[in-house]
């Protein structure tokens, strides 16, 4: 193994590398493989998924890894790794993959199933078929090819594994059958009566049948994964020439950033970026799950993957390949994918020295039945149904498919789980902390009243107090700040420049305004500013803060020279979304930068248990800190972006809205959709891919500490054995595909398809 010195960048470097294993048929082999892994020289974490066929290795910093190097470690244990494909490379596709080995032991299968039949219909004459030299001979005839044609892989496999002195699921099989044949050959050519074909001929069988149904349900459960690489367009329509009339069609790969493409109505956007012309409704169902196309204009972002449904636009590539909305959606589900849970983690123990165990134990039970028996056909029994039946396949299956149904299911929402840590944290939940604006609220602040002081010696007038408000916050981001500089340009068309600006954050602005240092902000802002406040104005401003708008206050000279009040509107679905939680016994509280009146007024609307009023950007993390330090496990709500450190601090953090690079980073979940409504339905679709872990490995547990038993006692027949094996593995992948079928309950009207409660307050932190 070969570690050197990295020449990329730190991030780089801990970039987790994705591999593609060969050779895994059941949960002891990926265990082995990780195993193995894991204990190469420069590998920080290895992890391994037997459903996926993937392995994810994370390398220590300042370390380069040589994929050779490891292909050549896994290949001194018998299987083969070689570096993923992503979607742009030209390797072979996952979904032909899957189909081709869901082919390949269908006619296997279905080879086997007339020599299986026949074989079964011998046992209802077993003393006639076991004197009879024809039948005899017919039952080695139909044996031999189902053991070495049909069984072929279980055979190849096994020896591989025997030649680099391991062992897995196909050893057991191939010690199982070609015990059985063996041992009937030897009968069959010295005239002996104990003939085991049947037993060979029908667990293989059932082997075939169960890959068959195993891989089938593998590839349903990665559809979803395989619809959203689907999605991105594969050409783009270049804009040429200085005008911008000319364009033909490249391929998306040969894209980059700062390139224009223009998008004709009906074509899917092939990058991510800023519309610099046109006008069209998007729509964006394929990546947030939203039905109702957006309006796009000049400015506004757009997804690749979305489709333009009406007018031309034309974009400037912000975001290509890897980089794009889409291949960060694709990236995350599959990182999710090879994550393992706790209780997996467990299970994989148990899965890499099951197998060596299964063998010492039916090697016990023959010499058992044999010796204290005195009956070599008990003894024969018996341990080949030992070898059968501890198929550790279950429990490797268990958590992969699950997490493969499951997160693909959430894309599919427009919901992006980050890891099954995720899965695990959603159970423990006792709180949900939602910020108020563009979470609760729709974030869209609208100046609703300006207010003056009539005693004002200098006779402001309202035209005044907003133009000078607006101008200072002319170049200001805060939801506030817009909508205050929007309501005086249109009273006033251009706002006069000012100098001298500076944010005090969480407070509000000032700036130097035609010679005059003008102050714009909330109350707080009044004492550092050492302005005198009216009885007549402080009055004017509680009274909107009861009425649940904001009051800004504004002033210049020693005084607040006036109260403009703004609005926000609470989202339709924020109501029933905290009746929805409170129904799954969560508490629910509310956090602002507001102050406790305006707060009050949301809260008592939507129905919020705790109001946490107040609270500047920097303190939302210690607010967290606090209820944790209460005992509360705290999820919390917020845009992803000035909520980044409190999501974080969260033992889960769920940002809503667009899922930008912040969101992703600071968030357990990430709702591409802005509707709060969908913050339920992340928490009941983790809840139910978690429950669906649990039941398939206590399943797959209480198969294997059952059955084990009664094969030891003889009271489970080879065959029988062979057919249970098989169900156990197809039940936890059918119970997990029942994830797809996860709809959202009671989940009220897009906040996009209904219009917005007037009315209702606001405040953005």
């Amino acid at each position: 193994m070969t570690a050197s010195p990295s020449v990329e960048s730190s991030a780089d470097r801990e970039t987790p590398l994705d591999f593609e294993v060969g050779g895994m048929t059941c949960g002891s082999c990926a265990a082995r493989v990780q195993k193995v892994l894991s204990r190469q020289p420069g590998i920080q974490i290895a992890e391994v998924n037997y459903a996926t066929g993937r392995a994810s290795v994370t390398p220590d910093a300042g370390v380069t890894l040589d994929p050779s190097d490891l292909a050549v470690a896994i290949d001194r244990i018998g299987y083969s790794l070689a570096p993923a494909h992503t979607p742009d490379d030209d390797g072979p596709d996952s979904e032909a993959s899957d189909g081709s080995e869901a082919d390949g032991w269908k006619w296997r299968t279905l080879a086997a199933l007339p020599a299986a039949v026949f074989m079964v219909s011998t046992m209802f004459f077993h003393d006639t078929a076991m004197h009879t030299t024809w039948l005899r001979w017919l039952q080695f005839g139909l044996a031999l090819p189902v053991q070495f044609v049909v069984g072929w892989p279980i055979l190849a496999g096994a020896a591989k594994r025997a030649r680099h002195l391991t062992a897995d699921m196909d050893t057991l099989i191939a010690v199982g059958t070609l015990s059985a044949f063996t041992y009937s050959t030897g009968q069959l050519l010295t005239d002996g009566h104990e003939l085991y074909f049947e037993a060979a001929v029908v667990i293989i069988f059932f082997i075939s049948l169960g890959r068959w149904m195993e891989a089938r349900a593998k590839s349903r459960a990665g559809a979803a994964l395989r619809s959203l690489l689907e999605l991105g367009a594969k050409e783009a329509r270049l804009v040429e020439g200085a005008d911008g009339s000319d364009e033909r069609m490249v391929p998306v790969d040969s894209l980059r950033i700062g390139d224009l493409v223009r998008v004709r109505p009906g074509e899917k956007v092939p990058v991510d970026g800023e519309v610099v012309h046109g006008v069209s409704a998007v729509d964006e169902s394929m990546l947030t799950g939203e039905s109702v196309p957006i309006d796009k204009s000049v400015g506004d972002q757009v997804a690749g993957a979305t489709i333009n449904t009406s007018g031309v636009l034309t974009v400037r590539a912000t975001r290509v390949g890897a980089d794009t909305a889409l291949a960060q959606i694709v990236r995350l589900v599959e990182q999710a994918q090879t994550g393992k849970s706790a209780v997996q983690r467990l299970a994989d123990r148990i899965s890499a020295v099951f197998v060596p165990v299964v063998l010492v134990i039916a090697a016990a039970t023959f010499l058992g039945w044999w010796l204290l028996g005195d009956d070599l056909r008990d003894a024969v029994d018996a341990s080949v149904a030992v070898l059968i039946i501890a198929c550790p396949c279950a429990l490797g299956l268990a958590t992969p498919v699950a997490i493969m149904v499951g997160t693909g299911r959430g894309a599919q929402l427009g919901i992006l789980i980050k890891s099954v840590e995720t899965l695990e944290q959603t159970r423990r939940i006792s709180t949900v902390v939602f910020d108020k604006t563009g979470t609760l609220t729709d974030g869209s602040m609208s100046v609703v009243d300006v207010v003056t002081d009539p005693a004002d010696a200098d006779g402001i007038t309202e035209g005044l107090l907003l133009a000078r408000a607006g101008a200072v916050e002319a170049d200001s981001e805060h939801p506030i700040g817009r909508a205050i500089a929007a309501e005086a340009r249109r009273a006033h068309g251009s706002l006069d420049p000012v100098d001298a600006f500076e944010a005090i954050p969480g407070h509000g602005i000032r700036a130097d305004v035609d010679g005059s240092t003008v102050w714009v902000g909330r109350r707080e802002l009044i004492g550092a500013a050492g302005l005198h406040l009216a009885t007549e104005l402080d009055d004017a401003a509680i009274a909107r803060e009861i009425e649940g708008r904001t009051a800004i206050f504004v002033g210049w000279g020693g005084c607040v020279r006036g109260v403009i009040a703004v609005s926000d509107t609470t989202s339709r679905s924020a109501a029933a979304t905290v009746a929805r939680l409170h129904d799954r016994g969560l508490a629910v509280a509310m956090i602002t930068g507001d102050n406790e009146r305006t707060a009050r007024t949301v809260a008592d609307e939507v129905g919020i248990d705790r109001v946490i009023a107040g609270v500047l950007p920097a303190g939302k993390q210690s607010e967290v800190e606090r209820l944790q330090a209460d005992g509360e496990m705290v999820a919390m709500v917020g845009d992803g972006i000035n909520d980044a450190p409190a999501l974080t601090q969260a033992d889960l953090g769920i940002a809503i809205g667009t899922g930008t690079d912040v969101a992703i980073e600071s968030s357990d979940l990430t709702l591409m959709r802005g509707d709060v409504a969908h913050v339920v339905t992340a928490i009941d679709l983790s809840r139910r891919t978690y429950r669906t872990i649990v039941q398939n490995l206590f399943w797959a547990f209480a198969y294997n500490t059952v059955a084990i038993p009664l094969a030891v006692a003889g009271l489970l027949n080879p065959l029988v054995a062979g057919a249970a094996m098989a169900f156990s593995s197809v039940s936890v992948v059918a119970n997990s595909l029942r994830l797809r079928r996860f709809r959202p309950t009671d989940v009220p009207p897009s906040v996009r398809d209904e219009a917005p409660v007037p009315t209702t307050p606001g405040v953005p932190v």
